[in-house]
């Protein structure tokens, strides 16, 4: 988008002078407050609202020149009621493109399966289904769906998560990440709910009132390092906690604790633990699977550690995030949680540790001391 604007004709701005790029493959969020023009942003690209200034290309085209019956073909576009047709089964809600780009029935059909699948929808059992017989989130799959029917260069999404519970939209957001890693489309992702940008965003553009683009950044960035205070009250006083959701577990924040091994008996454990200076050790297989742990108390006595140990219930995949491991720490009011690849041992994450990791994340943000700025006053 380059010097893109919307002025109505009373001379409302509804955006102002837009220069954004929106990366092939990635999910880019346009996220602010009702009536900032995210919406009339995104409706912008396939025109059905046209814009007053500026051009929008797609790949080298201008959306601006071509035949916009045309160009809402090759844009997938799912809003927040869905949209199906209701005297339609789910069958030819979805290949209601392709039907329109004059595909045959057999090249339709076979695509119209293989996106249900896709979305989650056994096209077996909802192919002949109507509307009326969906759930929310199974109608919310099927106009997903719909949108990517003729693989679609781009894909619009507005808001379409928010008209369903909590629970549901959580499972729709997973869903959809999972889609996402299989189709890598470009997408541009409406919503006025900063958790949902920062879940689900490659990249978030910051809205605020008249149109106006506040802060382009990647969550991390976002979270870290509000460009104007506008951001940072947007995106709350908790943004160092929604950090912890779009921050990896990287190598380098794992503490590694004495290990011994199942077969090892308690002597050599107690050794191993004295001579580290620890409590307690990792109890490991003979491949490095994790077996559990053994603490100093549980250790004396003769035996082995396989007999003595405790099972592990503290642990998370090496490609999960701080807040997933953080969690994992207050629901078992675990210590530490231990780091898996496959069920191959890596290493602990501790509190130090995970808080350690956040402040790498953001490494170059001034902190927020209490009292690092006083006032004074009379």
């Amino acid at each position: 988008m380059q010097g893109v604007s919307k002025v109505y004709p009373d001379g409302t701005v509804g955006v102002q002078e837009l220069d954004l790029t929106f990366a092939a493959g990635e999910l880019t969020v346009l996220v602010g407050p009702s009536g900032c023009g995210k919406t009339t942003t995104m409706k912008m690209i396939n025109r059905i609202i046209e814009p007053s200034t500026g051009r929008i290309l797609l790949g080298e085209d201008d959306v601006t020149r071509v035949d916009p019956n045309l160009l809402r073909r090759r844009i997938g576009y799912v809003i927040q009621n869905v949209g199906l047709f209701p005297h339609q089964d789910v069958r030819a809600n979805v290949g209601t493109v392709p039907r329109l780009l004059g595909w045959d029935k057999k090249r339709t059909r076979e695509r119209v399966d293989e996106l249900l699948a896709v979305v989650g929808l056994d096209p077996a059992t909802f192919g002949r289904r109507y509307p009326h017989q969906l759930s929310g989130g199974q109608r919310q799959r099927a106009g997903v769906a719909r949108a990517l029917a003729a693989d679609p260069t781009v894909l619009l999404m507005d808001e379409p998560f928010s008209a369903v519970d909590p629970v549901v939209r959580e499972r729709l957001q997973t869903e959809f990440l999972r889609i996402q890693d299989t189709v890598r489309k470009t997408i541009v992702f409406v919503t006025h709910d900063i958790e949902e940008a920062v879940r689900l965003g490659d990249r978030i553009a910051v809205m605020s009132e008249g149109g106006k683009v506040e802060q382009f950044a990647s969550p991390a960035e976002l979270l870290g390092r509000p460009a104007s205070p506008f951001v940072a009250d947007f995106v709350g006083s908790d943004r160092g906690l929604k950090r912890l959701a779009v921050t990896g577990i990287d190598a380098a924040d794992l503490e590694h604790p004495p290990v011994v091994r199942v077969d090892d008996d308690l002597a050599a454990a107690r050794a191993a633990m004295q001579g580290a200076g620890a409590r307690w050790a990792v109890v490991l297989g003979p491949d490095d699977e994790l077996h559990g742990w053994i603490s100093q108390e549980r250790a004396e006595g003769s035996g082995t550690v396989g007999a003595a140990g405790k099972r592990m219930e503290a642990w998370v995949p090496h490609d999960a995030t701080l807040k997933t491991a953080f969690a994992q720490m207050l629901q078992l009011e675990a210590g530490w949680v231990a780091v898996l690849d496959g069920s191959r041992f890596l290493g602990v994450l501790t509190p130090e540790s995970l808080h350690a990791a956040l402040r790498r994340s953001v490494e170059g943000t001034a902190p927020e001391t209490a009292g690092a700025a006083l006032t004074t006053v009379g």
